[in-house]
């Protein structure tokens, strides 16, 4: 089951890698403001893999009847969440693209792709991983290089690192339940045992 949804979770990058590449190549051009085509392709990409990281996960937890690992994905990237937004209301930091808002540390988009990425690698490995970390990278770079350029580098990394803290502080690496048989012979016995192991 495990390299089955590995095997899924590459297809699912192909496809996205897929979809930015098209934006990139079909629509190099640019409109009236002056922004390429292709930076509204990126930033759309962002605004959904935000979420679709975090669901994915939670969607594997689900399929691998991973329970423990739902109420672990459920509290680090409710923390996640709640201490993006407190830090936003906190600092006040003005957006970097001239729009008077004043919530612009940490970038939310960065903080709950990288909940959701950072949970997939912790819990289930670099197989999950690798794919998950690169797509959340795809959302820290939406948002400073979209055409409106919403957050700073320091809001990005500030946002992955509370979305990379709060997993690190609920989710335990994931182990199937194992049996493992041993069989033990002398000249006057033999014994078999069996060891379940959580």
């Amino acid at each position: 089951m495990g390299s089955k949804l590995s095997y899924y979770m590459k297809i699912l990058l192909g496809i996205i890698m897929s979809i930015l590449l098209y934006g990139v190549v079909v629509y190099a051009q640019s409109d009236a403001l002056g922004h390429e085509k292709w930076e509204y392709v990126l930033e759309d990409s962002g605004d959904i893999l935000q979420i679709a990281i975090p669901v994915s996960a939670g969607l594997i937890t689900l399929l691998k009847e991973d329970y423990k690992g739902t109420k672990s994905l459920a509290l680090s990237y409710g923390t996640t969440l709640a201490l993006s937004y407190t830090f936003k209301h906190i600092t006040k930091l003005k957006r970097p693209e001239g729009r008077n808002r004043f919530d612009s540390f940490p970038s939310a988009h960065t903080s709950s792709a990288f909940s959701g990425a950072s949970f997939l690698q912790r819990r289930y490995g670099w197989n999950y991983g690798w794919p998950a970390y690169l797509l959340a990278t795809i959302v820290a770079v939406s948002r400073t290089e979209g055409p409106d350029g919403y957050h700073t580098v320091w809001d990005v990394l500030g946002g992955a690192a509370m979305g990379i803290g709060s997993t690190y502080l609920f989710t335990k690496p994931y182990e199937n339940p194992k049996l493992e048989f041993g069989l033990s012979v002398n000249r006057s016995s033999r014994i078999l045992t069996i060891r379940y192991i959580l």
